[in-house]
């Protein structure tokens, strides 16, 4: 082989390690859910938007951006946003984009986690930086009806649009399983 043959191999096969490694660095978006077994999600129509008290909230654009997502998914499975506090399911999401920690919190009775009043319990958890977590509370039976969370959704270092696409194909297929299956 001549000079400019073993040139030509050099760069190859360094643009194919290159090609290799960056394949290998690139991290899919990982999403679970889990749905409160026994609950009929076909009687759910309509759903609202509600704050998770004591979640750390992202700024505006990007609670906007999110809820966007959520409701253009939530749209093609049959559900409806209302303003109304009589609405079917109230969703609420956080996220952990500078630091991991989720808040549970439940009512053990004499009131609403949303209205207050009664006995609230928080416990904390982690998360890991870049996930949305989404809730969905039956408001008649005042219990969490869903949760599901993608990872590796929010990067605020992304430029916008790839921010917004890489949100919106982390919200599909987060709910690509929304209503979960009825059991026979």
């Amino acid at each position: 082989m001549n000079l400019h043959g073993n040139k030509l191999v050099r760069h190859l096969a360094a643009l194919v390690c290159m090609m290799f490694l960056s394949c290998t660095l690139v991290r899919s978006q990982d999403v679970n859910y889990n749905a409160a077994p026994g609950t009929d999600f076909s009687k759910f129509k309509t759903y609202k938007w509600v704050s998770i008290k004591g979640a750390e909230q992202p700024n505006q654009i990007v609670d906007e951006q999110i809820k966007q997502s959520v409701d253009a998914q939530l749209a093609t499975k049959g559900l409806s946003k209302v303003d109304s506090d009589t609405a079917d399911l109230y969703i609420g999401y956080q996220v952990s984009i500078n630091q991991e920690q989720q808040f549970n919190t439940y009512d053990s009775g004499g009131g609403y986690w949303r209205y207050g009043g009664g006995m609230s319990t928080t416990t904390t958890s982690t998360i890991q930086v870049g996930t949305l977590a989404l809730d969905m509370y039956d408001q008649s039976a005042k219990q969490l009806v869903w949760r599901g969370s993608a990872t590796k959704t929010l990067d605020p270092k992304a430029k916008p649009d790839k921010r917004q696409k890489n949100l919106d194909k982390a919200v599909a297929k987060l709910l690509k399983n929304y209503p979960p299956p009825a059991k026979k």
